[in-house]
């Protein structure tokens, strides 16, 4: 199991800075009762803040990113189809998926498996759509790959495809 410190986002239901232990199915927010896991909270809290990520035309908050590696960083959806609804994006700005790197692409997909995970375990979930929508005609409105997480429930859409009409 490993212990990462990062800013977790309303969305996911945890609210400010957080110590989340990240395992084989998910996440979970550990106390940061101590001194020192407050400080280090706060540290890394204000390298995350300073670190300005891009999404195609957009500046994003500091504040919506709740995880990053060198390569990419999750982000809360502004327009999310169901509860915790996130976009994992790499951090060079790149058009579509078949422009990544070998590198990129790696980090991109183990980052989406890692916060998919914690997803799925945090909302009580049984399932999750991974969706790219690479280029204008598969309906990508911004113009930098990201992935679409959803978690998913029972009878969350009546038709279960409605959920690509939705996004």
């Amino acid at each position: 199991m490993t212990k990462l410190h990062l800013l977790c986002p309303l969305g996911l239901g945890l609210g400010g800075s957080c110590f989340i232990r990240f395992c084989r199915r998910g996440f979970q927010a550990v106390s940061s009762s101590s001194s020192t896991a407050t400080a280090t909270v706060t540290a890394t809290a204000k390298q995350m803040s300073t670190e300005c990520c891009t999404f195609g035309p957009y500046k994003v908050d500091p504040k919506e990113v709740f995880y990053s590696t060198p390569l990419s960083y999750a982000m809360v959806n502004l327009r999310p189809v169901v509860p915790g609804h996130v976009l994992v994006c790499p951090r060079r700005e790149v058009k579509r998926f078949v422009d990544l790197t070998i590198d990129e692409t790696t980090d991109l997909w183990l980052t989406a498996q890692r916060i998919g995970g914690g997803l799925e375990c945090y909302h009580k979930a049984s399932s999750l759509t991974f969706t790219i929508q690479d280029g204008p005609q598969a309906g990508q409105t911004v113009p930098h790959v990201h992935i679409h997480i959803l978690p998913r429930k029972d009878g969350d859409f009546e038709r279960n495809d409605e959920i690509y009409d939705a996004m």
